[in-house]
């Protein structure tokens, strides 16, 4: 089933923790059998105008998926370091994903998701991450 959806993603490190960046945005909220799937356009606020993002949520995990200006496949899933390609109009990069924290409240109505995690350049000292989604119902 799907459903329209307002979506608010915010973001901060622990480089800035008093910048965050926050986007909020109309997208589409499907119901299906293996979970939850959020879909939005992503705009030049977030620096990624042109990109599709999906967020593929299960019970237990997520995948974030980027299609267009930037592209990229980062799993988020607690105790887990995930390896992503982040592949960008200037090159390509590695990109550790290591998830500490992830908690999923997201039912047919939607709900909330936070996690805190370190990202990281493959061989490089990580940054400390945090990202809340809400997912609104219309």
């Amino acid at each position: 089933m799907e459903k329209r959806a307002i979506i608010s993603v915010k973001s901060f490190s622990d480089i800035d923790p008093n910048e965050a960046i926050e986007v909020v945005t109309p997208g589409t909220f499907i119901i299906h059998d293996e979970g939850f799937k959020a879909i939005y356009e992503e705009s030049e606020i977030s620096g990624m105008d042109g990109t599709t993002t999906t967020l593929n949520i299960k019970d237990n995990s997520m995948v974030l998926e980027r299609v267009g200006s930037i592209n990229t496949n980062m799993e988020f899933k607690e105790g887990v370091t995930a390896v992503s390609l982040y592949n960008t109009p200037y090159g390509i990069l590695d990109l550790n994903v290591d998830t500490k924290k992830l908690k999923i409240n997201i039912d047919e109505n939607g709900g909330e998701i936070h996690s805190k995690y370190v990202l990281g350049l493959e061989g490089q000292e990580g940054i400390s991450t945090e990202l809340s989604i809400k997912i609104k119902v219309n």
